[in-house]
């Protein structure tokens, strides 16, 4: 079995297709996923006899609805597929390919971070495909999601973006996509999407004079500037052009004289793909990637390598340079096992010595949890939402937000002030676990301590027993951080307990008097009480039992995991 991406025109149903008709099949059920998502699961094709034509042997409907969502835009993707081979058991391949994209998350941000990380850990574009049954191109799609702004990522996660617009969005620089995320943040425009979005970024566009490297006064041509002359655009694109790419040249220069090894300056419109790339410094053989955009805008990509030229140069043992064979061979002035006396006895009188400077364990403790070692594999939680519904809760809490502040604070202090994400989660490198140690030997000890706690809150466990016991230990009240939402609301459907909450806040009477309701109108009521609408008095700082510490049910039925949690620990610290 081959996957690759066929051309629509490509493809046929095979009249071995066990729903071959002439008629076209029902795709209401999946028309909208492949509209926002494209096909995901690969079509199982095989030769049908002329050169480059294909038959389909399963995927029927997935090709009726890429062919519907073809025809509404104008344009058709290449599908993705699985090309049979002689011999190939079709029942076996296709369960295959359903049961390998099963095994993805469930969304394609959750998807670009699984990918990342398989991709820092050494693992090729190549090797994921083979290993979650998608073509390259697909995983290449899912890469490219880290082109992207934070925020824009978020917004495509929980479907705020289409595809369409996400696909645009990771060619634009990133002062393109700050433009356009203001545009989509603001109430009062309209962000372009879709194929506006493709004009806005790379059609019909004057060129601002921002975006120039040389003195705006050496442009000599005309200069347009808006009504309130807050913008000003160079009229003359070609003249633009000579005078940007001699800047561009002179810049390469500069990179020369200051000790770059290589600088390269891609084409307009080639872009950077980061995962194409490994960090590396200047001493090492890093070179500089420049980057401009159809707009003229100018990025330099400082310290990179290609992955290729990264594992070639590990391999060689050297960073960009072969290793010259040696004239004679040389034994090493150590064998194997005296290299272990002298390691067992260095390691025996460091780790003894260690016991005596608690401050330095401390530090060293707290690099092995954000970096990690060969013997310390330490994770963040991944927060996995059961759906868009919760997701998009938990974006929007105000914990969360403040969470987020903080922990881009500590990036600060490791001197990581380009990243995003969590602290900790490294795959155990030497070099960084030493760097790490070596920056938290300088800072104070508060800043160590909020490092730590830092790193302790990303690796603490959803849903389990630690929770309870450290939001009882420190006496939590949920009502600074939580407070009833939609998502709260739609996702309360039990009429048992809807009864109780009514009770909780307006009081037995009401919920006695409105036990007969569905539960959509007991909400109805919640709501009123929650807000002081239509009547009713507001009711300030209510929580669900759920979320209080310690926590309670409203029913004897049991099944409350968080109060099993805490039941199991409790004694422990009742002493505390």
């Amino acid at each position: 079995m081959q996957l690759a991406h066929v051309s629509i025109d490509q493809l046929s149903v095979s009249a071995i297709n066990m729903r071959h008709s002439k008629r076209a099949p029902d795709i209401s059920d999946i028309l909208p996923s492949v509209r926002a998502r494209g096909v995901l699961v690969p079509l199982l094709i095989r030769p049908n006899g002329t050169p480059d034509s294909f038959e389909i042997v399963a995927g029927r409907r997935r090709y009726f609805a890429a062919k519907t969502v073809a025809d509404e835009r104008g344009e058709a993707e290449p599908l993705p597929c699985a090309i049979m081979e002689d011999g190939d058991d079709a029942d076996a391949l296709e369960a295959s390919l359903i049961e390998n994209i099963a095994r993805l998350d469930p969304d394609e941000v959750s998807q670009w971070e699984t990918f990342t990380r398989l991709i820092k850990e050494g693992r090729g574009i190549a090797d994921i495909a083979a290993t979650f049954g998608l073509t390259e191109p697909q995983v290449k799609r899912i890469l490219a999601l880290g082109d992207l702004l934070p925020k824009i990522r978020e917004a495509y996660r929980r479907e705020d973006i289409d595809t369409e617009t996400v696909r645009h969005l990771t060619m634009a620089s990133k002062a393109q996509q700050k433009d356009w995320l203001a545009l989509f943040c603001d109430p009062d425009n309209r962000a372009p999407r879709g194929w506006q979005l493709k004009q806005w970024l790379f059609g019909g566009q004057s060129i601002s004079t921002k975006v120039a490297l040389f003195p705006i006064e050496d442009y000599g041509g005309l200069i347009v500037s808006d009504l309130f002359g807050e913008d000003s655009f160079f009229a003359d694109a070609d003249l633009f052009w000579y005078k940007q790419n001699e800047a561009i040249a002179a810049k390469r220069d500069a990179y020369i004289e200051a000790g770059w090894i290589e600088v390269v300056a891609l084409e307009p419109g080639q872009y950077f793909h980061s995962w194409d790339y490994e960090k590396t410094p200047k001493k090492k053989g890093g070179k500089v990637i420049i980057t401009v955009s159809q707009r003229g805008e100018v990025e330099c990509h400082e310290g990179y390598v290609s992955r290729k030229q990264a594992r070639r140069a590990r391999a060689e043992g050297e960073f960009g340079e072969e290793v010259e064979p040696p004239a004679k061979p040389s034994r090493p002035e150590l064998s194997g096992p005296m290299q272990n006396y002298v390691d067992l006895h260095r390691h025996a009188a460091v780790r003894t010595a260690l016991l005596d400077h608690p401050g330095e364990a401390l530090r060293l403790m707290v690099a092995h949890a954000v970096v990690g070692s060969s013997l310390w594999q330490v994770r963040p939680e991944p927060q996995r939402a059961a759906n868009e519904t919760v997701a998009a809760s938990i974006a929007a809490c105000k914990a969360q937000a403040v969470f987020g502040e903080k922990q881009r604070e500590v990036l600060t202090l490791l001197g990581s002030v380009d990243e995003d994400g969590p602290v900790s989660g490294g795959h155990g490198d030497d070099f960084a676990l030493a760097s790490v140690f070596a920056r938290l030997l300088a800072l104070p000890h508060d800043d160590v301590l909020r490092v730590l706690a830092l790193v302790m809150a990303e690796t603490l466990c959803t849903g389990s027993a630690i929770v309870e016991a450290l939001g009882n230990h420190l006496g939590l009240d949920m009502r600074g951080h939580w407070q009833a939402d939609d998502a709260f609301f739609e996702l309360l459907r039990d009429k048992q307990v809807a009864t109780e909450i009514l009770a909780d806040v307006g009081g037995r009477l009401v919920a006695d008097g409105n036990a007969s309701e569905k539960v959509k109108t007991q909400k109805k009521i919640i709501r009123d009480f929650l807000c002081g609408e239509n009547g009713r008095q507001k009711v300030d700082g209510w929580l669900p039992r759920w979320m209080a510490f310690p926590v309670s049910g409203y029913t004897n039925r049991g099944g409350l995991r968080t109060a099993d949690q805490w039941a199991k620990v409790q004694t422990l610290f009742v002493s505390q």
